[in-house]
C-alpha cells in the first residue's frame, strides 16, 4: 500500500482526502503512509539548488582554465544579442586606449553583438582578423563588422580587401599591397580579438559556413576559430588551405592578451571546449544553457 499511496499522491497528484476516499481509509492513515514512504526511501524529495550566472561563470573559468568569462541568463529570444552587454563589460575592463587594436572575426554571434552596441573607446583601431569570405550572407561580411565596431567605439577601421583563401601566388600579391600589408601588420600588436566559434561540418550545412570541400572533409574537427580547425582536445588539424589563408595565425591569436570567443548554442559545447584547449581563445562570453552544456561535457571527461 505504501507504493500505491505514494504513486497516487506524488505521480497522479491526488489529494490525501481523495486517496483516502478511494482506498476507504482515513486521511490520517494516508498522511502516516506518506511519511513512512519518505522515511523508507520509497519517495525521495530533492530540492535542486539553482546555479546563478555568476556561479556558472566561476565554474567555467575553473573548468576551462579561462582568463575570464561572462555568462548571461538565456533569454526567451535573442540569445546572441544578449551577449553584447557582457562583451562590453569585458572590453571596458581591458582599458583600451587610443591606438589599441581590436581584431574582429566573422560569424553570426560577432555580427549580433556588434550590431547591439559596443562601448565608446575613442581612438581604438579595429581590423579584420581574416580576409573576406566572398559570400553574400550577412554573417560573412567581416569588413562591415570592422566598420560598425569602429563606429561604435569612435575609432578607426582598417579593412582587408582580399579573400581569406586565395591561391598561394595571389596571397603574396595581396600581401604586397601597402594597404593590406599595413592592416595585416596590426595583427602582431592586437590587444583584443573578438571571434566566433564554428560548429563541426558534420552538423553544420555547407551553406552556413561557406566551407570548401577540403574543409568539409575534416570529419574529426570539433570546430574552428578563423578557419583554424581543432579536435575536441584542442589539437590543431592541418588542412590544405591553412598555409594560404589570409587570417591571423594560431601563434598570433595565442599572443593576444584577450581573445574573446562569443557563442550561444548548446550544440557548440564541444567546439568551445576545443577552442579553449587549443589556445585560440582565452575568454568566453555565452549564455547559461550553453555554459551548462559545456560543464556537462566536462563532467564526463
Amino acid at each position: 500500500m505504501l507504493h500505491t499511496v505514494a504513486k497516487l499522491h506524488y505521480v497522479e497528484e491526488m489529494s490525501q482526502v481523495d486517496i483516502a476516499r478511494q482506498l476507504g481509509v482515513s486521511t490520517a492513515t494516508i498522511s502516516r503512509l506518506l511519511q513512512r514512504a519518505r522515511a523508507e526511501g520509497i519517495v525521495r524529495i530533492e530540492v535542486i539548488d539553482l546555479a546563478t550566472p555568476e556561479d556558472i561563470t566561476r565554474q567555467l573559468v575553473d573548468g576551462l582554465k579561462l582568463r575570464d568569462a561572462a555568462v548571461v541568463e538565456t533569454p526567451a529570444a535573442g540569445a546572441l544579442t544578449a551577449l553584447s552587454a557582457p562583451l562590453g563589460a569585458l572590453l571596458r575592463q581591458a582599458q583600451l586606449v587610443a591606438g589599441s587594436v581590436v581584431a574582429i572575426g566573422w560569424g553570426r554571434a560577432v555580427r549580433e553583438v556588434i550590431r547591439a552596441g559596443l562601448p565608446r573607446m575613442p581612438g581604438v583601431l579595429t581590423v579584420a582578423a581574416t580576409g573576406g569570405m566572398q559570400q553574400h550572407a550577412a554573417h560573412f561580411q567581416v569588413n562591415e563588422f570592422v566598420r560598425l565596431a569602429a563606429e561604435e567605439f569612435g575609432g578607426t577601421p582598417h579593412f582587408i580587401h582580399a579573400p581569406y583563401l586565395p591561391s598561394s601566388e595571389l596571397r603574396d600579391v595581396f600581401l604586397g599591397d601597402a594597404t593590406i600589408r599595413d592592416a595585416v601588420g596590426l595583427w602582431d600588436r592586437t590587444d583584443v580579438a573578438i571571434v566566433g566559434i564554428g560548429l563541426p561540418h558534420a552538423i553544420n550545412p555547407p551553406e552556413a559556413s561557406a566551407a570548401t570541400p577540403t574543409e568539409q572533409a575534416l570529419v574529426h574537427a570539433a570546430g574552428d576559430v578563423l578557419r583554424h580547425y581543432f579536435d575536441a582536445e584542442g589539437a590543431l588539424i592541418a588542412w590544405e588551405g591553412e598555409s594560404r589563408m589570409i587570417a591571423m595565425s594560431p601563434a598570433q591569436l595565442r599572443a593576444v592578451p584577450l581573445v574573446i570567443g562569443v557563442a550561444a548554442s548548446p550544440e557548440k559545447a564541444t567546439a568551445i571546449i576545443g577552442a579553449v584547449r587549443s589556445g585560440l581563445i582565452n575568454t568566453l562570453v555565452t549564455d547559461t544553457k550553453t555554459a551548462q552544456a559545456i560543464l556537462a561535457v566536462l563532467a564526463t571527461r
